[in-house]
This record gives C-alpha cells, structure tokens and sequence, in this order.
C-alpha cells in the first residue's frame, strides 16, 4: 500500500472508490447513488482543490490498481481562518484494521506542520465509536455536539465537532 498526494488521473479511480463508500458505510455524507459527480467534474475538483493548496491523499493499492481511502484537508479560504482546516477521511472495510488509518494521520501531521496548520477540525457521528476512537489517539478533542445534524434512516444523528491543534 502506498500513500501518496492525488493526482489529476487518479479521478475515475477515487470516484470509484468515494461511491464505494457511499455504499459501505453510513458515516459518510452520501448516501448509496447519490454521489453524481462525473469523472471530468471530480478531475476539476481535484485540480481545484491542488490549486487551492489544500491536500488530498489517497492510499493507492498498486497490486489491485485501486485506491482503498482518502484523508482530505481543505484549508480555511478567507484571511481569518487560513491557519485551520477541515478534515475528511474514509478508508474501505477492505483496507481498515491495516494501520493505514494512522499512516494518513501522520502524513496529514507532517504535511500541517510544513503548511502552519494551527488547528484542523472535524465532525463525526456520534455513533461512530470507531471513528471517534482513532480521531482521540491521533490527538483531536472534543469541542461540542451538532444536534440533530443529519438524516440517516429517517433518524436524526448528532455530531461532535473535534478539532487538533499544532503550536
């Protein structure tokens, strides 16, 4: 397994994988089909988000051709908050309980310092006690709840906004 930065041509790969994930897991934002992003939308995204220096790293499966998950970081746009960013991450059920999760994280622990990343946050359902648990040991706290955030199942779900802070 390699963890590199995307690139350009990785977009119909990390589609697939991003709407494999829909389907996976109900912790992530979309739902099953939902996603309709076309593979030329997603190589604007990915080219948009490169311009932007925000980070997107991918753990690529070199033996299968596949990508198994992500870590994104999409860096504060305005002056006030260019010093903090937004994290997302989602590793396939196939890839999980490998270390690759930690692997992302101290990546994405290298890549903030080197850009002065004060603060990256975060939330999470708070049924997600997998999720919850590697944010903890990866060094992000608590900093309150989002109530009734989400519709999952006709249920509404809450979210705790974490966040990590670099000094």
């Amino acid at each position: 397994m390699t963890i590199r930065p995307i690139r350009i041509d990785d977009a119909e790969r990390y589609l697939k994988m991003l709407q494999q994930l829909d389907s996976e897991t109900k912790n992530m934002m979309y739902e099953p089909g939902e996603r309709k992003t076309t593979v030329q939308e997603m190589k604007v995204k990915i080219e948009d988000s490169l311009k932007s220096g925000s980070l997107i790293l991918i753990i690529e499966d070199t033996t299968k051709h596949c990508i198994g998950g992500f870590l994104a970081l999409e860096i504060g746009f305005a002056n006030r908050i260019k010093h903090s960013a937004y994290l997302v991450v989602g590793i396939l059920s196939a890839y999980q309980g490998q270390g690759l999760g930690k692997r992302l994280f101290q990546e994405m622990d290298s890549w903030a310092r080197e850009h002065h990343i004060i603060r990256i946050e975060l939330t999470v359902m708070t049924h997600n006690k997998p999720g919850i648990h590697l944010y903890q040991k990866m060094g992000f706290t608590m900093e309150g709840t989002k109530v009734k955030s989400l519709m999952v199942d006709g249920e509404l779900v809450d979210e705790y906004y974490m966040a990590k802070l670099y000094e």
